[in-house]
């Protein structure tokens, strides 16, 4: 009886853990998800925050301040320095994701809604997808492109209609965006199966913190520095949430999830991500949440439910 109480306390792992071990392609969109839904909020918290600050500066000061979290948790990993062939994934990532879809989103978000940039956002699945099987990473099936262009075109259909039919300049800066984040996140997702999420992340942001510095010495003058005396506290509080969340934690989360699920796989949760960022533009900003963006959002869920299926190779 004791034998058996015992055996009850700590049942044997043979017989258990493989029921509750989680397999890499699960855990890869879990932790997809959780940086999806912390990136959500980025377009509405830099549509705050460039109501005060420039975009340049926005986009310069952010990167700096991530940078040096990025060097603290590198020093207490006392993780390793990147190999040399490491190097050009690493610039990718901080031209595609620390500078190229922070400025360009800033710059169009002056203008643009936040729940109106949030949908543009909805093709980056498919653009992530497409740069990473032109690089040769990965190989979609047919069935798994047929549906990843099928949200692209539901989210661009969303787009037109609800900008009269015609694109705008700040439209076209937010489909850079996507290109430099899709190049990013594929470019992030390969090196994170060998260096980790976090390092890549960390180390991209040290690439780019010395031209960054200089450029934010450059940049900011007298006016600049009046503009962040008198910003207030909901800008400082978006500035703080696009440093911290969008620009470093959101990665860690991100970047695993990627090396895990793979990159065409666990990209397909990026098409949850402008509803997110619409309930978040309702929330923060009171930006209108419609019943048709309600029920557009079901038909792209959808898509990636069925994407979810679909055979990867890598």
């Amino acid at each position: 009886m004791i034998h058996l109480g015992a055996a009850m306390r700590h049942p044997a792992p043979s017989t258990l853990a493989p029921a509750l071990r989680m397999s890499d392609d699960s855990r890869g969109l879990l932790l997809g998800l959780a940086g999806v839904a912390i990136f959500s909020l980025t377009l509405p918290f830099t549509r705050m925050a460039v109501a005060a600050f420039d975009p340049l500066l926005l986009t310069l000061g952010r990167a700096l301040g991530a940078a040096l979290l990025a060097a603290c948790w590198l020093r207490r990993a006392r993780a390793p320095l990147p190999a040399r062939a490491d190097l050009r994934g690493l610039a990718i990532v901080a031209g595609g994701c620390v500078i190229g879809f922070p400025l360009l989103t800033s710059i169009a978000l002056r203008s643009l809604p936040a729940s109106h940039g949030a949908v543009l956002v909805g093709v980056l699945p498919l653009c992530t997808a497409l740069y990473a099987a032109l690089r040769g990473h990965e190989r979609p099936s047919r069935g798994f492109w047929l549906l990843a262009a099928l949200g692209a075109a539901l989210v661009v259909g969303f787009a037109l209609a609800q900008g009269g039919g015609s694109l705008h300049l700040a439209d076209l800066l937010m489909f850079g965006a996507v290109a430099s984040a899709a190049a990013g996140y594929a470019e992030g997702g390969r090196l994170a199966r060998r260096i980790g999420g976090p390092e890549t992340i960390g180390w991209a942001l040290l690439l780019a913190a010395p031209p960054i510095a200089l450029a934010l010495a450059l940049t900011l003058d007298a006016g600049q520095a009046a503009r962040l005396a008198a910003a207030g506290p909901g800008a400082w509080l978006a500035f703080g949430y696009v440093t911290v969340f969008s620009m470093f934690v959101g990665f860690i989360f991100w970047y695993r999830g990627l090396a895990l699920g793979g990159v065409a796989r666990v990209g397909q949760v990026q098409l949850l991500q402008p509803f997110l960022s619409l309930a978040g533009a309702a929330l923060l900003l009171g930006e209108p949440l419609t019943l048709a963006n309600c029920a557009f959002a079901l038909a792209v869920i959808a898509v990636v439910a069925l994407g979810r299926r679909m055979q990867v190779r890598r």
